[in-house]
This record gives structure tokens, C-alpha cells and sequence, in this order.
């Protein structure tokens, strides 16, 4: 599924949009024992509890595809009988009408679902009559097909804050009533997929609140496919490989970081993601990420440690290039280039104050100098003892005594008798 898909199916979770057929649920408490079931006819809720219930709905369908929505493709043996897919298949042409099938898939995800606390399963059926579409996105009133599907929301049920309130019937303020509130969606799926606008029953879309840790078992028990990581897991798995290559020097290991993700960076530039195919994408293989290595001077011993643990991380299948791509990283990187330039030229501005300074020094005390000492001699070394200073008709002067052979200069005039 694409973005556009995703918006599209979206976009009909809205009052005058929504064909909801039928809400079921169950509350579950930290005990894991069933507390309260719900079944409902989605359009006959009242309308403030309806619009509740769709933006969890909504909530289920949000975030970066590639990180908190994450398509799974399901194997052969789940869609045999008896397989999670054949399971939600199944689910999905009851329109939630068949209690059986709904008790087991409550147990499913009780047994599963690692969470500690009280939390709600909901369920939501739907058809939505996909109208056809010419080349150029006008709609036809013809139907292209019916898309019956299942959206899931799995959300955590907590206890409000306790705090003080007005309390209107004994007119004063008191403790508050705390009441167990539901939360967002920790956890949901799409099935089947809605892939260029039509049913993908191979496949399923999960929602993942937490990139960070999402949950896995709802990948690999609850639905039955292989778990995939979220562009933040991969992110994170590239600075450990970085971090571990280059040793315990922090300031050494962000530098290296960051100029991989610099690297990085440049590369998705030159491969707008909007240009990309989803079920094809760009992906940042190990001789790539070698190749960046080697552009950015990175040590030999430290790129080949990263290029062989990048290799063994992600053997399976290389990351998506612009799942890999952090944007703070690249900013953070480009202010510490600017701030090392700007040190570099402060220091080469403070030597250039400091020659000029010398340089000024050096010519004042030249002229200082040639003030202080208006007379200069410049004699032979053994002529220089003979030089007396006395003092004659009352004025201080210098006495050279001259041979006959002997000459003087004064400022490049002979003075010789």
C-alpha cells in the first residue's frame, strides 16, 4: 500500500463518509479475563460516542509507512486451512456477525498480545463500493469492486489522573472521580491490504504506535507473518553497528555517524522518495554504504568492521535507502562541520591579528630607535675602545682619535682633514 491508499480509505472515516457496518470488541483486564464485549451497529451509535470511536479508527491508519505502518505479506501455510489468513478471511465475510469466530480471534490476541495493563479490542466491518477512476482521477459512477475489509485497533484503557474538581451537585471542590479512559491504538491492522485501489487478501497492514518497539508478536503470532523492522529499528541497528566498529570514543563515533547519515542523505536526494515504487524501493545495500565509507575518509579498519556487521544485520533484505536516512543526524552533523569551519577561521583570523601586531610591534620599536639615539657610530671593532666622551668648552662630546692613514664618513661625506 502507498500513501495514496492509505488516504484514500482514510478519507472515508468521516460522518457523511463512513459506511461502518458493525463495531464489536472486548475489554480486557490486566489479568488478561475478559471484562465487557461489545457489538454494535456502528451507525446507530450516538453521535458523540460515534465520532470516538473514528478517530481510533483513524488513529489506526496513521503515522510513516515504513515505520508505524509496516505491510506484511502472509505465508502459504497461513493461508491453508486452518492458517491465520484463511482465519481473518473467514472473519471478514461474517461481518463480525459470527460470535464464534469473534471469541476465538479475542482469545487469539489475549494469548498473544504482550501488553501489562487493561486494553480494548476493537474490530470495525466495512464494504466500500471502489468507484472507478479515469487516467487523469476523474470518478465514474461506475463500481470497480466491493472492498470488504477489517480494521483493527488494539487500545490501552488506563485510570484518568487523579487531581481536584468542581463537583457542580454539592457545589464545591473535591477529589476528582477517576474514571478508566481509553487510549489511542497501541497496536492495529488493515485486512486485507488495499493495493492500487483493490484488495490484496496476501496481505496486511499494521500499525504500530511505538516505532521503536513495536509489537512483533502481533506480526508473527497473532497474523501469522514474518515480522519486519520499522525504518526506526533500522536506524537504530546502523548507529549500534557504528558505534561498535568504532569503539568507546563518542565524540569519534558521532563523527562517523554522521557522516554516514550525511552520505546517506545525499544519496535519497538523488532518489526522491515520491518518485520511488513502495513495493520496489531503493535500498541501501552493503557495497553501497561501502561506497559512502570510502568518500567520506573513513578508516579502513573501522569501514570494513561496519560494511561486514552492516552485511550480517541486514542479510535477509537491505533497508529501504530512505528508511535510513535521520534527519537529525544530518542536522547535527552539519552544524558540527560548521562549527569546526568557523574555528578553523577564527584561528587562522587570530594569527593574521597576531602577525600584524608583531609586524607593527617590530616598527615601532625601530622608530623608537633612531629617536633615542641621534648619533650612530659605525667603526671597526678594534677602534671602538679609543672612543671617549668628553666634555669641551662646556659641551658633551665624542673624541675619535684619527692615525694619518685612517678616514671618516658622516651620513656618506669624507670628513678627513
Amino acid at each position: 500500500m502507498d500513501k495514496k491508499d492509505i488516504l484514500e480509505i482514510k478519507r472515508r472515516l468521516k460522518k457523511e463518509a463512513c459506511t461502518f457496518s458493525r463495531m464489536c470488541g472486548c475489554y480486557v483486564d490486566g489479568e488478561r479475563n475478559q471484562v465487557l464485549k461489545l457489538e454494535e451497529t456502528f451507525l446507530n451509535l450516538d453521535e458523540e460516542v460515534f465520532f470516538k470511536y473514528l478517530e481510533i479508527a483513524k488513529k489506526a491508519l496513521s503515522g510513516a509507512i515504513g515505520n508505524n505502518l509496516l505491510e506484511l505479506g502472509f505465508p502459504l501455510e497461513e493461508e491453508a486451512m486452518g492458517g491465520k489468513q484463511h482465519f481473518l478471511d473467514a472473519l471478514r465475510n461474517s461481518g463480525l456477525k459470527d460470535k464464534e469466530l469473534l471469541e476465538r480471534f479475542y482469545e487469539l490476541v489475549i494469548e498473544n498480545f504482550d501488553y501489562d495493563g487493561n486494553y480494548l479490542i476493537l474490530v470495525f466491518h466495512d464494504a466500500y463500493d471502489v468507484i472507478k477512476k479515469t487516467t487523469d482521477n476523474m470518478l465514474l459512477d461506475e463500481s470497480e469492486e466491493v472492498y470488504e475489509y477489517l480494521l483493527c485497533a488494539i487500545c490501552p484503557v488506563s485510570l484518568s489522573k487523579p487531581g481536584l474538581g468542581y463537583l457542580a451537585e454539592e457545589h464545591r471542590f473535591g477529589a476528582r472521580i477517576r474514571d478508566w479512559v481509553v487510549g489511542v491504538p497501541e497496536s492495529g491492522f488493515l485486512f486485507p491490504a488495499f493495493t492500487d485501489r483493490s484488495a490484496d487478501i496476501h496481505a496486511v497492514l499494521t500499525y504500530h504506535k511505538n516505532a521503536k518497539e513495536p509489537h512483533t508478536e502481533l506480526m508473527e503470532r497473532i497474523l501469522g507473518c514474518p515480522a519486519k523492522r520499522t525504518a526506526t529499528e533500522q536506524k537504530l541497528a546502523l548507529a549500534s553497528i557504528v558505534k561498535k566498529a568504532v569503539g568507546g570514543d563518542e565524540d569519534a563515533c558521532r563523527e562517523v555517524f554522521y557522516e554516514i547519515q550525511q552520505g546517506i542523505s545525499d544519496l535519497a536526494m538523488e532518489h526522491p522518495e515520491e518518485e520511488m515504487d513502495p513495493q520496489d524501493p531503493v535500498r541501501l545495500t552493503p557495497q553501497a554504504i561501502g561506497e559512502i565509507m570510502a568518500e567520506a575518509e573513513i578508516p579502513d579498519t573501522a569501514a570494513a568492521m561496519i560494511e561486514e556487521s552492516y552485511r550480517e544485520q541486514f542479510q535477509d533484505e537491505a533497508p529501504a535507502l530512505h528508511h535510513l536516512v535521520d534527519a537529525k543526524a544530518v542536522e547535527a552533523g552539519s552544524k558540527r562541520k560548521q562549527e569546526r569551519e568557523l574555528v578553523k577561521k577564527v584561528a587562522i583570523l587570530e594569527k593574521q591579528l597576531a602577525d600584524t601586531r608583531t609586524a607593527a610591534g617590530q616598527e615601532e620599536d625601530t622608530s623608537s630607535q633612531a629617536k633615542t639615539y641621534d648619533v650612530i657610530l659605525r667603526v671597526k671593532p678594534e677602534k671602538a675602545s679609543q672612543i671617549k666622551s668628553q666634555i669641551i668648552n662646556g659641551q658633551k662630546c665624542l673624541v675619535i682619535p684619527m692615525e694619518e692613514h685612517e678616514h671618516a664618513a658622516v651620513n656618506g661625506v669624507n670628513t678627513t682633514v
